[in-house]
């Protein structure tokens, strides 16, 4: 008794001294009350003894027997009382149910192992047959840090070390829920993730994220390529950029928005890091748009001065926009600075990028989270282009949300390909693995569809990003080996065909995860992944992302999609007040008409603007595209809606299957029972769809030409 005693206090002061174990929300603990039940990842052969050791009382412990008999839990029993649980005696699975009934607080790891992966585990269901039985509330419990110690399981993944600083947090407790038990593991399972978000850190400033990973991974840790295949790390990134920034400075003076107009390159990283140094805010601006929406994105955003680069605008044939751009903004060319720079600039910037923190501490105490951190723009498919402001916060809620649902790590790779323009190839393709510590390969052009596969395939990359039309693109040319180290692909902007995904399942052996966004909301608002994947449609929410549907007249199912949540954006930049953001409301409307299934799964109906009313019913012009896709895959559709005397509209579809009749349309539509009314009264050839630069379908020029014919 007297040496159990001295235990846990000597326990205590070692771990406190060695990993610096931080606790925190230690109300919650005492706010769960009597028979409660603690969930917690389980990252480390450390876990349970700091948990033995750092809670206000010794919970008792559930534990697979098996993991109970080894030499390291064999002593745990000296700090709190052991269910080890075995399927061939039922009896102690019995004593824990009545134990926690008469009020006791036991603590488990629902995934039953430690990771290997550095994200949550597969769940298993005796967490969920324990909370049928006992209604005990659920206490979540989230340990960090511990992934890096030498105790995990992590090594060749993660940067190990013998004493990393390890943070406890305790969530707020739940109650359970009353539903089966499918219902219950989704549950625990959600509240883990939740648990994993809302103890990471995005309360804070990008610059000041990628700072904390490049004290985390290390100066020499890789995290960024381009097509050059020159490898930079976190220390050549922060030298460039304390350079640049100093070269910047006397030419930014008194400015806000900067816009920035450059490719997939390294160039881009080092100028989006440089300028946030300056407490800029980088307006990224969509240069596949055309010269008035350059010109509108720049006026929108009182921007003065251009960020771009002699030779990008010499390849991508820009000279007529830049000529436009130097009427009434100041354009830097990047290789005018650079031939500026001395070598005492250089020695400079490697000396700020060895006191990384100290040299940008100034400017960290004057960022706010919900500070603006990056213009971007609508793609204007629908309209004029909106500058969408997004805040510091917003941007490390959407990664951290991300990295939360999914296994991403520091030896992984990102083949980026999606431009830095777009929200999905800035916040998910370049900022995630900045802050993540992920190497990043940027690729300037989502088109090359010969040459990525093969670069896919050279550069050993494991995470891949796009859209439908492009993985189709390089699925045309992959040789199927090309993919085989890719463990996640990703794609979004536009609805993921069947096709598209049995070709990559039956060619490549892989599986798409199709998920969803939109550019207001940093931008992922749901996903699907390894662990919870139903195909057909773009996921389960995000951890803390709500939504609510309203109802549309016309429609039976579905409703339009409401959302709120710690990534939606500040506000929007408008045309009649330049440089002043307009906040939209606590709800934020994406426009798009979705269903939500009993799991939670969202399935998009359509955009809101694209549906056609004919003869009073609403009918989606994607279903529309859907139908021509199933007989024609291999070629782009696009349909959308003209005025129509007697019904009030009706649809026109454009396709590049020249053959394409509506003779072969009525068939499927009676052979599948759909309705006539999804049949296009038109039926236009045009050699190509015309897109925007993010891959997705140009309308506005459709629908022009319609109703200028």
């Amino acid at each position: 008794m007297h040496e159990n005693y001295l235990l846990r206090p000597i326990i205590y002061s070692l771990l406190k001294l060695c990993f610096r174990v931080e606790v925190r929300g230690v109300e919650n603990f005492h706010a769960a009350g009597d028979r409660c039940l603690i969930i917690c990842n389980h990252q480390s052969y450390l876990d349970p003894i700091i948990i033995g050791t750092f809670l206000p009382e010794k919970p008792a412990f559930a534990i697979n027997i098996y993991q109970a008999d080894k030499w390291y839990f064999k002593w745990l029993d000296k700090l709190a009382k052991l269910y080890k649980l075995d399927p061939t005696r039922p009896m102690v699975m019995k004593k824990l149910i009545q134990d926690l009934r008469k009020g006791a607080k036991v603590a488990l790891f629902p995934e039953g192992r430690i990771t290997t992966s550095g994200g949550i585990m597969k769940v298993y269901d005796g967490t969920s047959k324990i909370l049928e039985k006992t209604g005990a509330a659920i206490l979540p419990m989230r340990i960090d840090g511990a992934e890096y110690s030498k105790v995990s399981r992590m090594g060749g993944k993660l940067r190990l070390r013998m004493f990393p600083k390890i943070v406890v947090t305790i969530l707020p407790p739940h109650k359970p829920v009353e539903d089966g038990n499918e219902a219950r593991d989704s549950l625990v399972y959600d509240m883990m993730c939740e648990a994993a978000f809302l103890a990471s850190n995005y309360r804070t400033s990008i610059l000041s994220a990628i700072v904390d990973a490049y004290y985390r991974e290390g100066p020499k840790h890789i995290v960024a390529s381009d097509a050059n295949r020159i490898d930079i790390t976190y220390k050549t990134l922060f030298t460039r950029a304390f350079v640049l920034r100093d070269a910047l400075r006397p030419k930014l003076e008194g400015q806000g928005y900067v816009g920035v107009l450059l490719p997939n390159a390294l160039a881009v990283a080092v100028a989006f890091v440089s300028l946030h140094m300056l407490g800029k805010v980088p307006c990224m601006l969509n240069y596949s748009a055309g010269e008035a929406n350059i010109l509108h994105g720049c006026k929108i955003a009182a921007v003065k001065t251009v960020l771009t680069s002699r030779l990008f605008i010499e390849r991508a044939k820009l000279e007529t926009v830049i000529e436009a751009l130097q009427k009434e903004y100041t354009v830097i060319y990047l290789e005018d600075v650079r031939d500026g720079i001395s070598l005492a600039d250089k020695l400079k910037g490697a000396y700020c990028a060895r006191v990384c923190r100290d040299a940008v501490d100034s400017v960290l105490k004057t960022v706010k989270p919900d500070d603006p951190a990056v213009v971007l723009y609508t793609s204007g498919s629908e309209g004029v282009p909106k500058g969408v402001v997004l805040s510091h916060s917003n941007l490390l809620a959407n990664i951290n949300q991300c990295i939360a649902r999914l296994d991403l790590l520091p030896s992984d790779t990102v083949f980026n390909a999606l431009p830095v323009f777009h929200s999905f190839g800035l916040a998910i393709g370049m900022l995630m693995p900045l802050v993540r510590g992920i190497k990043t390969m940027l690729y300037p052009s989502p088109l090359h569809y010969r040459m990525i596969p093969d670069l896919v395939y050279d550069t050993d990359a494991t995470i891949m990003l796009g859209t439908d039309t492009f993985f189709r693109g390089y699925a045309h040319y992959a040789h199927p080996y090309d993919f085989w180290r890719i463990r996640l692909a990703v794609a979004g902007a536009e609805k993921l065909k069947d096709s598209t995904r049995r070709l990559y399942a039956d060619k490549f052996g892989m599986t798409i995860h199709e998920g969803y966004g939109v550019t207001e909301t940093s931008p992922v608002l749901s996903v699907n992944t390894p662990m919870q994947h139903k195909a057909g449609t773009v996921g389960r929410p995000l951890p803390k992302v709500e939504y609510k549907l309203e109802s549309v007249e016309g429609l039976t199912t579905g409703g339009r999609l409401l959302v709120k949540g710690p990534n939606v954006m500040l506000g929007y930049l408008k045309a009649d007040a330049p440089g002043v953001i307009q906040p939209q409301g606590e709800w934020y409307d994406t426009g798009d008409i979705v269903s939500v299934d009993d799991q939670s799964y969202i399935t998009i109906q359509g955009r809101a603007k694209r549906f056609a009313k004919i003869a009073g019913e609403m009918v989606s012009l994607m279903m529309v595209e859907e139908i021509a896709s199933t007989l024609h895959s291999e070629v782009g559709h696009a349909a959308i809606a003209a005025a129509d005397d007697k019904k009030g509209e009706h649809i026109v579809l454009f396709t590049e299957q020249q053959d394409l009749t509506r003779e072969q349309l009525i068939k499927y539509v009676n052979d599948n029972g759909l309705p006539e009314l999804c049949l296009p009264k038109h039926l236009v050839f045009r050699a190509e769809i015309p897109r925007l630069g993010n891959g997705k379908i140009d309308y506005m020029t459709l629908q022009k030409e319609w109703n200028s014919a």
